[in-house]
């Protein structure tokens, strides 16, 4: 059986630390209990541990406060309730071009929404009382072809309903890193609150909240933060929290006496039961990545990837491959993503094939007009995979607007990402599958 070579980190890492799956285990089997539900012993054992895994991701994040840090089963859950509960119909937010659905969906979404004030219960921006207000509507920030943020256009985009900038810190299609740090500057010049996406950076490259100038930040925990699935969350600023009206509503064990929703945090975003032996399993990979230093897995991965870089480059220098996003390691994360010489897309003034449909696009689909003598995209990657035993992700990686600027929609792309195990003898085997297949 060929040995599996796991380069698909971009969507979940894996093997996750060695001591993740074991505080997952012994907190099911030798503790288990519920938070602020039970006065005894392992309750209190529990809720410890979920505040002191609230603390390890203030000291990441540089955030606020440890009660400032929600808890969710994902960073899509996360981008929901800011989103939802911050925007209001009339609205008006800046977005790049090169973002995943977990932001343009909810963005469409609540764009395709309308509200009427009722008796003052809905907060007006502006509209006569009694109107029908617009949904929200969004412009995306133009990036170059290699997915780097076209900083300059920003001002330019501004309107008087403009709140917010959603940005995620890098592409989960190419790697090319955000500027943050300058977009949050231009937040805090010109009003605006700044909501991050830090799903493909958090727990590798420094991200401070204080110093980034961010309002909320969204994260996973199944990535590079090493943890299992099913947990993320985002840390929020108290006055942004104030703004935000909850998404969900139930019970947290705190001012039974009440059936208003709780105004302290966390409670007022985390009704219900947490998913508790994902949090005690990210607790640990939190303290393996303090112990480990991001800064030494980040050095890591780097090599990896400028050694796939070096060993994909005579391939796209035959013609055989392209490179998209960044040509060199600097400027991007262990994202590596390539796609297939082509002849003519008869693209649209939009980027996208004329022949593309609108809608029903799977998340592959064969290429629209292959060079002579290539094979179909998806075709290499099942190949990889079968006869080498290679798993990445081929497609468009849940984000179409990146695919659109990256120049390779609707086809997408096969993707290899990198990871804190990854060894050079990985990538050396990589380099050869494709090489292989692309030389029949």
């Amino acid at each position: 059986m060929t040995k599996k070579i796991y380069l698909d980190n971009a969507a979940t890492t894996f093997p996750k630390p060695p001591c993740v799956p074991e505080a997952v285990c012994r907190f099911m089997t030798e503790l288990g209990t519920n938070i602020s539900r039970g006065g005894y012993e392992s309750a209190y054992e529990t809720e410890e541990l979920v505040f002191d895994t609230r603390s390890a991701l203030c000291r990441l994040f540089d955030g606020p406060d440890p009660k400032n840090v929600i808890f969710t089963k994902n960073i899509t859950e996360s981008l929901n309730i800011i989103l939802k509960g911050f925007l209001m119909p009339g609205d008006h937010v800046l977005v790049s071009s090169m973002e995943h659905n977990a932001v343009m969906r909810p963005l469409n979404q609540l764009g395709q929404e309308v509200g009427t004030p009722k008796d003052g219960s809905l907060p007006d921006r502006g509209a006569p009382e009694g109107t029908t207000r617009p949904g929200i509507t969004f412009t995306r920030i133009p990036c170059l072809s290699d997915g780097t943020l076209c900083l300059d256009t920003m001002k330019n985009l501004l309107r008087p309903e403009t709140r917010a900038v959603v940005m995620m810190t890098a592409s989960n299609v190419c790697g090319t890193l955000m500027p943050i740090h300058e977009v949050g500057v231009f937040c805090q010049e010109h009003g605006l609150r700044f909501i991050v996406d830090s799903a493909q950076t958090a727990g590798l490259f420094p991200l401070s909240m204080t110093d980034d100038h961010i309002d909320a930040l969204a994260f996973t925990g199944h990535k590079s933060l090493l943890g299992p699935q099913g947990t993320g969350g985002f840390i929020i600023r108290d006055d942004l929290a104030r703004e935000l009206t909850p998404l969900l509503s139930g019970g947290t064990g705190s001012f039974s006496h009440t059936e208003d929703v709780p105004d302290i945090l966390p409670d007022r975003f985390e009704p219900g039961t947490l998913n508790l032996p994902g949090i005690i399993g990210l607790n640990a990979a939190l303290k393996f990545l303090e112990e480990t230093g991001p800064a030494n897995i980040l050095a890591h991965e780097q090599i990896m990837t400028e050694a796939l870089l070096e060993g994909l480059e005579p391939l796209i220098r035959q013609g055989k491959l392209r490179l998209i996003g960044k040509p060199a390691g600097e400027g991007r994360t262990g994202v590596v993503s390539i796609a297939l010489p082509v002849r003519d897309l008869s693209l649209t003034s939009a980027g996208v094939p004329a022949s593309a449909p609108a809608s029903g696009m799977p998340d592959f689909a064969p290429a629209s007009a292959p060079a002579s003598g290539v094979p179909d995209i998806a075709d290499i990657a099942y190949r990889l995979d079968a006869e080498y035993g290679i798993m990445t992700r081929v497609g468009l990686h849940c984000a179409p607007s990146a695919h659109k600027t990256l120049g390779t929609f609707p086809t997408g792309t096969i993707r290899f990402s990198v990871g804190h195990t990854t060894t050079k003898t990985e990538i050396d085997a990589a380099i050869t599958a494709i090489t292989e297949i692309l030389s029949c």
